[in-house]
């Protein structure tokens, strides 16, 4: 945990701006996996986190917004359950390491706040348990989350503090040595499961957990790849996007992609390259003031400008953009905020947390999928992770349609269709004048990547 100070800040400053009514945060609840008993490995709800730090089940937190005191629910552990799961730390005790003003039993949350229902403020609810708990509190008579409280805590959590980003980077510290041990592992006639297993035990071996479902394959081109079951090959890519989260669950995120045998061929140089390059010119968007929808544009650009210079593409850049050609190849977005989610807060409305009133959402394929277009402020830390990719599903549609065919050579692309993809993705934080990339550095050249993998593969 934080020091209590910080949290007392948090909920002091949250209540500066909903100023009226309560707010209840119910923290997370264990998650049978297969029968009562045996639960998934508990992970607490990252707004309750936010607000109090708690990292222990069945707890509920309420702000009195016109007081500024706020109350800790929760049961003590009783005899009974203390002889299977040992001793917790006392409510009382727990309260006090958070700065909370008061603490009761979760069977007195009704009653406690019965007065004031009315006027209760909560945010939108992703698990089915919570949600029935929300309908069963308010007698399936409410209201429904509040927009104001769910915009002032984006408010809040976007900018992160000096310590977020020290513990950002405590999860980066592991993840940089799982993506070097990923490309140390593989080889040819290695299957993805082996190389996914080590770098989730190295995880594991210090204490960590994976902020997301590692995506490891050389199917590169299906963005949300979490089937491990390939043997790689020579001449094959694989494509690693991984990232553990640190003590206090704040995640990373960070893609990398390398060839199996450990040397690029001529081919994939070229491709890799683009993905560079579009990258290293996202990185100029990133300072304050900035827009990153203009970011995402500038690296389309990039990616039209190298695939014509293969032969994929073809005429005005400018034209091919502004049509949405370029998203055959880059069909999702330049990035997203990171923190205590890996899509940071989306869970709370992903335009709540992307876009402002002044940027409507575009509804053209790939612009579409850009999770984050707003300006760009201090203390933002966010993702950069361009790529491109070959689709032979989405290349056969959009053929058969005649889709941009002013813009795309389809008949060069059959020779792609086996490619994969290639994507590359940093972690970043804005500061006053422009950006920082977090976390130690991870073999991203084409040079730092065949030299790391071939001193290691003989």
């Amino acid at each position: 945990m934080f020091s209590a100070n910080t949290y007392q800040k948090r909920r002091k400053d949250l209540c500066k701006v909903i100023k009226k009514g309560m707010v209840l945060l119910p923290g997370n609840m264990p998650v049978p996996m297969n029968y009562p008993s045996n639960h998934l490995r508990f992970r607490q709800d990252s707004s309750f986190l936010y607000y109090c730090g708690l990292d222990y089940p069945n707890l509920n937190l309420v702000i009195d917004a016109d007081s500024g005191e706020s109350t800790l629910f929760g049961d003590d552990l009783t005899v009974s359950d203390i002889v299977w799961e040992g001793e917790r730390t006392s409510i009382q005790e727990l309260a006090k390491m958070a700065g909370i003003d008061h603490f009761l039993q979760n069977k007195e949350l009704p009653n406690s706040v019965q007065s004031k229902k009315e006027s209760i403020h909560y945010l939108p609810q992703y698990r089915a348990d919570q949600k029935s708990f929300i309908n069963r509190f308010f007698n399936g008579n409410g209201r429904g989350s509040s927009k104001k409280l769910i915009q002032a805590v984006i408010r809040q959590r976007s900018i992160k503090s000096e310590e977020e980003i020290i513990e950002i980077e405590e999860g980066l510290v592991i993840t940089a040595e799982m993506h070097k041990l990923a490309m140390m592992l593989t080889r040819p006639g290695t299957k993805e499961q082996t190389v996914v297993g080590q770098i989730e035990g190295f995880a594991l071996s210090y204490g960590r957990r994976m902020a997301y479902p590692v995506i490891f394959s050389v199917r590169g081109e299906i963005l949300h790849n979490n089937d491990y079951f390939n043997t790689m090959k020579t001449g094959q890519l694989v494509l690693n996007d991984s990232g553990a989260e640190s003590p206090l669950h704040y995640a990373s995120d960070i893609t990398r992609t390398f060839p199996v045998d450990g040397q690029f061929n001529n081919r994939q140089k070229a491709i890799y390259n683009i993905v560079h390059e579009m990258q290293s010119e996202a990185f100029k968007y990133c300072e304050p003031g900035k827009s990153y929808k203009d970011a995402h544009l500038k690296a389309a650009s990039i990616a039209v400008e190298g695939l014509k210079a293969r032969g994929l593409m073809k005429g005005n850049v400018k034209d091919a953009v502004d049509a949405g050609a370029h998203a055959l190849f880059f069909p999702h977005g330049l990035g997203h905020m990171l923190g205590l989610d890996v899509h940071d807060m989306e869970g709370l409305g992903e335009d709540l947390v992307g876009y402002d009133d002044k940027k409507d959402r575009s509804d053209q394929f790939g612009l579409a999928y850009l999770r984050l277009a707003k300006k760009l402020e201090p203390g933002f830390v966010l993702t950069v992770e361009p790529g491109i990719y070959f689709i032979p599903h989405l290349i056969d549609q959009w053929k058969a349609d005649k889709k941009h065919i002013n813009f795309i050579n389809y008949d060069a692309l059959e020779d792609y269709r086996n490619f994969g993809g290639i994507r590359i993705e940093d972690n970043i934080v804005i500061t006053k004048d422009g950006y920082r990339i977090l976390g130690p550095p991870i073999p991203k050249t084409i040079e730092e990547i065949e030299t790391l993998m071939q001193e290691n593969n003989g």
